[in-house]
Order: C-alpha cells, then structure tokens, then sequence
C-alpha cells in the first residue's frame, strides 16, 4: 500500500538532516504524527520563525538576527586577532572554551574540489578583504583536521603569504587527562604540543602536511585554471 502523499513528503523532507537515513526519516514521521503531534507544530514554527529571522552577520558570516552578531557588536573583543573556522557550530565550540577574546571569521564550508565546492563558495574574498582591513595582525586558521579542513588552511595560508599578517595554526593536543601511549601516531607526529606558526610560507606548511591533501589542492589550480581557460 502506497503512503499519503504528505506523509510520504514529511518522509522525504527529514532525509535532509545529517545521518538520517530512509528508516530512520520513517519513524521520526511517525512518531511525530502519532505520538507528538504537539511537538511537531512547534518544530514547524521553529523553523519557519528561524528561516524568517535568522540571516549572515555582515562581518563574520554566522548565524545572527541583527546586521552584527554579539560578538563582532562587542567593544571588548581584540579585533587584531582573526580565527577562522568552518562553521557556526565551531565558532560556538571556540567560545565555550573561553580562553579566545578576538573575532571570527565563519566559511560556511571548507575547500572540497572533488564536491565542486572551491573558494567563491566559502566566500574567500570576502575573508581576504577582511584580514587586510587594517585591524587585523593575526589570523588563526581553526579549520577542522580533515583532508578537505587540511586544505582549506593550506589554501588560505597561501592566500596570505606576504600580507604582513602573523599566520598560524589551531594547535592539535591531547586531551586533558590524556596519556601518550593511548594517542595515535599522527597526532604526535604533527607536532601536537605546540601552536605551528606559517610564517614561513609555504615551505614550513609541507613539512607536516600530507601528500593527499596537497593533491586536493592541486585539483582545484587545475579546476580553477581549466574554468578561466574555457571562460577566455
């Protein structure tokens, strides 16, 4: 027997979310509409309130209500210092630590040539135009420790080089409590004890970045210069 269409549509809908498979999209449906009908109004409103109001902070890029988020509209923030993260959910994770007083800068994303993602997509020249305002003389680059987060820092570094700006790189520790013998070899061997600084260029970035991800980043020169050739 066929699904009603709508429930067939609210099915197709959930799939959206992160991890959420055709099973598990099914019985979020149905436990929606059978067991919590009250529950899934609310998450109705939720949403389109949050798609109404919410919008981009004109400086950082996350998330925010106003033309500013809290934290660009703080006079106490140190606004020579600049980090860089992927998302809002990292730009969060960074002030619950509440050891960084400086400003964000929020990608909406990270480099991935082989998803067609590149640099206008996570607005690299809005970032630029930001880290050679004037104010800023440090840019953190706390992009995730992935292949795709790997290149994007590698990507900006480069972008950066001879600018006059201080370039460095979140550090990769242990956990607190953490003993040596339980932590893998690759967190050791990228120098996980200390902040790495990039200065230096390109050059001192090779020493601990992988040849997987200096390919990716060679993919996307090639994308980049087969689109300005097919462009002309």
């Amino acid at each position: 027997m066929d699904k009603p269409a709508a429930l067939d549509e609210l099915i197709q809908a959930l799939r959206c979310l992160p991890g959420v498979g055709p099973k598990s999209a099914q019985r979020m449906a149905y436990h929606l509409l059978q067991r919590d009908q009250k529950g899934a109004a609310r998450v109705a409103r939720a949403l389109d309130d949050a798609l109404g109001r919410i919008r981009h902070c004109a400086r950082c890029n996350t998330f925010t209500e106003s033309e500013m988020c809290a934290v660009c509209s703080s006079a106490r923030r140190d606004a020579s210092l600049l980090c860089v993260v992927e998302s809002p959910g990292d730009l969060l994770m960074m002030e619950q630590t509440q050891s960084y007083a400086g400003l964000y800068f929020v990608l909406m994303g990270r480099l991935s040539p082989l998803d067609g993602i590149g640099p206008r997509e996570i607005h690299l020249d809005r970032l630029m135009k930001r880290a050679i305002d004037g104010e800023v003389r440090e840019v953190i680059l706390a992009t995730n420790f992935t292949v795709e987060g790997e290149a994007t820092a590698h990507y900006v570094s480069e972008l950066l080089a001879g600018k006059g700006l201080k370039v460095s790189r979140i550090a990769r520790g242990l956990p607190v409590g953490g003993e040596l013998e339980h932590v893998d070899s690759g967190t050791l061997a990228h120098r996980n004890l200390l902040s790495v600084w990039l200065t230096g260029g390109p050059r001192k970035w090779h020493n601990f970045t992988s040849r997987r991800l200096v390919f990716l980043v060679e993919i996307w020169r090639g994308v980049e210069q087969s689109g300005s050739s097919s462009g002309s």
